[in-house]
């Protein structure tokens, strides 16, 4: 299952990135995941919620997930959501986006008042 091992990837991402932002509580996590990357988020829920099960930063954390859909470029010049044969030209294009698991944004609060 690698729904585990992505799960703790975002879990020790977002604590490190919270941490040097001087966090006391992470409220969302943004997570953008492409729809060719395989990835079942109801999994990486489950899971991250027993990564962050003793650790108070993350007590009431969200997670949000965005698919990012696939988009592909060939030689010919052909850059759009065709991914298998290259409708110019017949070729196989080169996935450029759409496989990606990526923690795009943290909200966290800083307990420092504005």
């Amino acid at each position: 299952m690698h729904e585990s091992g992505i799960a703790y990837d975002v879990y020790v991402t977002s604590k490190r990135a919270a941490e040097e932002n001087h966090a006391v509580t992470v409220k969302t996590i943004f997570v953008d995941v492409g729809s060719m990357a395989m990835v079942n988020p109801e999994q990486v829920e489950f899971m991250f919620r027993t990564f962050i099960s003793d650790d108070p930063m993350f007590a009431e954390t969200k997670l949000v997930f965005n698919t990012i859909l696939p988009v592909a470029e060939c030689e010919c010049g052909y850059k759009g959501p065709e991914i298998f044969v290259c409708p110019n030209c017949g070729k196989l294009p080169r996935m450029i986006q759409g496989r990606e698991i990526v923690v795009k944004n943290l909200e966290i609060e800083t307990g420092e008042s504005s």
